[in-house]
């Protein structure tokens, strides 16, 4: 375990790690114990990836759980579950937004802006503001921004350059100060 990391952070990792190992006995609790853990810190940074889709948030998120569930015995280190859980989540989403655009494109249809936040507590000027962002510029806004990952993992997830992960967010960036000033 990582010596760095507070007590509490420490102890939730544990407690994840035991229940990775009972799920992974086929303990279908200790695996719903994991999704109550996890999936409310999942969830946010999903909406925030599907524009502003709470429905197709919640598909990825019940996705995601399914194939960690499916695949638990490739998780090597049951003290990462979290990250790996995240990383798996995130580019389940990437994927699914990519066979979108794909069909999108085939079909030749058109984007729909995305609807307003459900919840009220969110800042609505800066969420529409983001929800309005290009595609790629919102993803790697989220997962930098709000999700703490490097531009490396970030090209890693996209399958883009360090340099073009770096040059989406500049972007992001201008366009929300022109949107919100």
């Amino acid at each position: 375990m990582d010596a760095n990391l507070a007590p509490a952070a420490q102890a939730a990792c544990q407690r994840d790690a035991d229940w990775v190992e009972s799920a992974r006995g086929g303990c279908q609790q200790s695996f719903q114990a994991l999704y109550q853990n996890h999936a409310g810190r999942l969830m946010p940074m999903l909406w925030r990836m599907s524009g502003g889709d709470s429905g197709r948030a919640q598909d990825w998120l019940q996705e995601a759980f399914l194939k960690a569930w499916r695949h638990l015995d490739q998780l090597d280190d049951p003290l990462r579950f979290g990250a790996w859980l995240k990383r798996l989540t995130v580019n389940l989403a990437l994927a699914d937004r990519r066979r979108a655009q794909l069909a999108t494109v085939s079909e030749g249809m058109e984007l729909q802006a995305a609807p307003a936040p459900p919840w009220p507590a969110a800042d609505q000027d800066l969420e529409r503001a983001i929800a309005a962002l290009p595609e790629r510029a919102r993803q790697v806004l989220v997962l930098f921004c709000l999700e703490g990952f490097t531009h490396a993992e970030i090209a890693e997830c996209m399958a883009i350059d360090e340099g073009t992960s770096k040059g989406q967010l500049h972007r992001a960036r201008q366009i929300l100060k022109d949107a919100l000033s």
